[in-house]
């Protein structure tokens, strides 16, 4: 099935709105990665005394969590990759699973969508 291409001004648009996602959260990572390293050592006072055990846990919960928004964005950063090389390979803004258009509002929204909507909520449906 022939798909219609996006003209070039849009590509263009949607190419630099990834940039700067994939910018923005490259710099996200990288400062929740030396965040995280830095909190190694902060269960103990200045005087070698272990703070209390509600600190200790809440320093912990805390680096657990900064670990789970790196993993996150870089999921997130690796879809944002995959929709570059789309726009470099010609075939941005097409449904990888239908072949069909992605509608500019849901491109708008979600510019890394690798799928139409319609096609989105059927894999959403078989995860159920």
């Amino acid at each position: 099935m022939p798909h219609r291409t996006m003209d070039k001004k849009k590509l263009e648009h949607y190419k630099k709105l990834l940039t700067n996602m994939k910018e923005k959260l490259s710099h996200d990572v990288k400062n929740m990665a030396h965040n995280t390293d830095n909190q190694g050592n902060e269960s103990s006072d200045v005087s070698g005394h272990v703070s209390h055990l509600a600190d200790v846990a809440t320093d912990m919960y805390d680096k657990e969590f900064n670990l789970g928004l790196a993993s996150h964005d870089r999921k997130l950063l690796q879809q944002i990759d995959d929709a570059l090389l789309r726009i470099e390979k010609g075939i941005y803004g097409i449904c990888l699973g239908s072949g069909k258009a992605i509608s500019q509002g849901r491109l708008d929204a979600i510019p890394y969508a690798e799928y139409c909507l319609e096609y989105q909520e059927e894999l959403e449906k078989k995860k159920r």
